[in-house]
C-alpha cells in the first residue's frame, strides 16, 4: 500500500471540500425547481441547511488553497503556471462573494443572477485547479 502522507491529507481535505462546495450547489439548483412544489419557503430552508456545511466547505477550501500555495515554490513555476493561478484565486474570490451576495438576496431574479455566478465560478475554479495540478 502506497504511504499517507500530508501531501495525500491536503489534496484529499481539498477534493472533498470542493466537491461539497461545487457539487452541493449543482444539487441545489437542480432541486430547487423540486423544492417549489413542496411549498414556498421549502428552497430557502433547504439552502439555510446546505450553507451550514458548504460555508464551512469553503472555508476548507481557502485554508487547503493557501497550504497548496505554501507547497508549490511558486518563484520556480512559469509565468503561465503563476497567471492561472491568479485567475483561479479572482475566480475562487467571485464565486465566494458571489454565494454571499446569493445568501443576502430578497428577489427571485437576484437569487438567480447570484446563484448562477456562483455556480459558475465555483466550476470555473475547479478547472483551473485541475489545469494547475496538470501544469
Amino acid at each position: 500500500m502506497l504511504p499517507v502522507t500530508a501531501t495525500t491529507v491536503r489534496l484529499f481535505l481539498h477534493v472533498l471540500a470542493a466537491t461539497v462546495w461545487v457539487g452541493g450547489q449543482l444539487s441545489l439548483a437542480g432541486l430547487v425547481p423540486a423544492l417549489r412544489t413542496v411549498g414556498d419557503d421549502a428552497p430557502r430552508a433547504v439552502a439555510r441547511r446546505f450553507n451550514a456545511i458548504a460555508w464551512p466547505a469553503f472555508a476548507v477550501l481557502v485554508v487547503t488553497g493557501v497550504w497548496n500555495l505554501v507547497a508549490v515554490d511558486v518563484a520556480d513555476t512559469s509565468i503561465e503556471y503563476q497567471v492561472t493561478l491568479l485567475v483561479k484565486l479572482l475566480v475562487v474570490a467571485a464565486s465566494g462573494l458571489s454565494a454571499a451576495a446569493h445568501v443576502v438576496a430578497t428577489s427571485r431574479r437576484a437569487l438567480a443572477v447570484w446563484g448562477a455566478l456562483s455556480g459558475l465560478t465555483a466550476l470555473g475554479a475547479l478547472f483551473l485547479g485541475i489545469v494547475l495540478s496538470a501544469g
